[in-house]
């Protein structure tokens, strides 16, 4: 997808409402956001603002009461559970706060497995990838070691490779830097800067307001709400 004006993510109207003894939380209010694509977005905002439950309208790991997903010409907020699993893993990386790496698997077979998953690649190409990916990241020389082996930041890089191996269009991220002291944050950041001047196009929820005013859009949340949308600063660049 190149880069364009037109949107390339919409979410529509969304609303996300959830039900408690307390009695109705409404989590989004009516959230509109469009996206081009190749665009770096960072949204920002308080614990409970509704941030991350807006990644997850947009992930299709959760769902919306109202309102629309629309990625290019599809309709996400259509799909069954299965078909959305399917998209997801041939158009959409994922990167969590938490890693979330196989502790069985080497790091070299952690990025294989959704290319394992995918069919997108012979066995011969998912070894070659996974280890062109790891060049990007910089852990080509850790490939054979277990997740426990590494450090954090080590293992966010990794989950960074893991999400781009089957070259989706978009990558996300939910708090990729929040369990990272702040050297391993900005490199980390300078991995997701260089993807979107790659062309991927990447939308990052994270709690750091410097961090995120180095993106190429910065998208404030409060009560469900989007309140601000400014140009970062690589949007100058």
């Amino acid at each position: 997808m190149e880069r364009s004006g037109k949107p390339f993510i919409n979410l529509c109207k969304l609303i996300k409402t959830f039900k408690s003894e307390a009695g109705i939380f409404h989590a989004l209010k009516g959230v509109d956001l469009q996206v081009r694509a190749g665009e770096f977005l960072a949204i920002v905002g308080k614990s409970g603002s509704g941030k991350s439950t807006m990644l997850n309208m947009l992930t299709g790991i959760d769902r919306p009461t109202s309102g629309e997903v629309w990625i290019g010409q599809d309709a996400l907020h259509t799909f069954t559970e299965n078909q959305m699993a399917i998209w997801r893993g041939q158009n959409m990386g994922i990167v969590f706060q938490f890693f979330q790496l196989i502790p069985t698997l080497t790091i070299a077979e952690n990025i294989m497995l959704p290319m394992d998953f995918s069919g997108k690649y012979s066995a011969v190409e998912r070894r070659k990838r996974a280890m062109n990916l790891l060049e990007i990241v910089d852990m080509a020389e850790q490939a054979h070691k277990l997740p426990s082996a590494i450090s954090g930041g080590q293992q966010q890089r990794v989950a960074i490779a893991r999400a781009l191996a089957n070259d989706p269009a978009i990558l996300v991220a939910d708090e990729p830097t929040g369990n990272l002291d702040s050297k391993t944050a900005d490199a980390i950041f300078a991995l997701f800067i260089s993807q979107a001047q790659s062309g991927k196009t990447i939308v990052m929820v994270t709690h750091d307001n410097d961090l995120a005013s180095k993106a190429g859009r910065l998208v404030t949340i409060a009560d469900g709400e989007i309140i601000d949308s400014r140009p970062g600063e690589a949007a100058n660049a």
